[in-house]
């Protein structure tokens, strides 16, 4: 890490959460962050339903909301960049304070209740979009909508002609029974329109499925089962979770999704079981705690066949995402491995 990044990340640290949030969307956007641009080998490029990727490094949902900054973050050594989420209309989110930093757990809660400024003003941004980047959305649904299900599915029609994947978000905490629409029946009409929108494109993009870490065994099961059964390209696992245990500090009892390095081993596990249900047909996207390439590498043995991060970056800023890509290029060497399909899943035994 440069001594100017540890300046602006101690600046930042130094801001009300959100307010840093936005301060550094502001930095990427007026060009003062240095971005390594692409980061790539023969061992890290790899191919994620149809997606060729430099590397399976990507980025999370929840950083660029808005996708304001897609031509910067297309240069920050991502294989792949998800933003969002997006829903039909403008919405402000839930009542701030709605963002804490866990410094000594190196965690993150937020309970921002899908703020974002609408489809509208995303399509208009995405159809500018760097086209040498893989781009996906995250697709939301507003909290006040008599039909939620329908909400995904035109959010997908309005800008899935500017994207590469779009990801189907019934998974965050955040706003109310929005985990309901996880249920098998509720899911399964979700997806047959969402799907149904995704045939209605000009170009058919993979439809990806992102999945609460709290699920049980028995509801992890039915959900993968209604994925496979809707044709989804992959799952992502997992987004925030509830549970607080094993976390400290004055914020640990604040209302939201818990996301960082306390939630390694707990979406880790998700990851593997899913892998083990799926039997390796389904490819997996494994997300919670990554901020090593020891630990991005982890979920790849345990079943993932590429990686997304973001609470991380609160703490370690963008070089984070070079070091984890070139970190897990020399693990793969170290292990034999000629590219980084053929670890995938190696260890799944490890975790399930």
């Amino acid at each position: 890490m440069s001594l100017f990044e540890q300046m602006g990340l101690r600046a930042l640290r130094g801001m009300d959460p959100e307010r840093a949030h936005n301060a550094a969307l502001l930095g990427l956007r007026a060009g003062v962050v240095p971005l390594p641009g692409l980061v790539t080998s023969p061992r890290l490029r790899c191919e994620v339903a149809g997606l060729h990727l430099a590397n399976p490094v990507g980025l999370a949902a929840g950083f660029d909301k808005n996708a304001v900054a897609l031509s910067p973050l297309s240069r920050a050594g991502f294989g792949f960049v998800e933003v969002g989420a997006v829903t039909p209309r403008a919405q402000p989110g839930n009542p701030k304070p709605r963002l804490f930093r866990l410094t000594e757990d190196r965690a993150v809660i937020n309970r921002f209740g899908f703020n974002n400024e609408g489809m509208e003003a995303a399509a208009g941004r995405l159809a500018n979009r760097p086209r040498d980047m893989v781009l996906g959305l995250n697709l939301g649904a507003n909290k006040d909508s008599a039909d939620r299900a329908e909400d995904f599915a035109r959010v997908l029609s309005h800008c899935g002609r500017h994207l590469d994947f779009a990801t189907v978000n019934v998974s965050s905490p955040n706003t109310e029974k929005l985990r309901d629409l996880q249920g098998a029946e509720a899911l399964r009409q979700l997806l047959a329109g969402v799907m149904a929108a995704r045939d209605g494109l000009d170009r058919q993009i993979p439809v990806f499925l992102k999945i609460a870490p709290d699920l049980s065994d028995g509801e992890l099961a039915e959900v993968a089962g209604v994925a496979q059964e809707a044709g989804v390209a992959a799952i992502i696992a997992t987004n925030t979770t509830l549970d607080r245990e094993g976390v400290h500090g004055p914020h640990k009892a604040e209302a939201g999704g818990l996301s960082g390095a306390p939630l390694f081993e707990k979406s880790t596990r998700v990851l593997a079981k899913l892998s083990e249900l799926t039997g390796g047909e389904v490819p997996l996207i494994g997300v919670g705690g990554v901020g090593s390439p020891e630990q991005a590498y982890e979920k790849i043995r345990a079943g993932a066949s590429a990686v997304q991060l973001y609470s991380a970056l609160v703490y370690e800023g963008l070089s984070l995402v070079p070091r984890i890509a070139w970190g897990l290029d020399n693990l793969l060497e170290r292990d034999g491995f000629g590219n980084v399909a053929e670890a995938v899943g190696t260890g799944r035994g490890d975790w399930t």
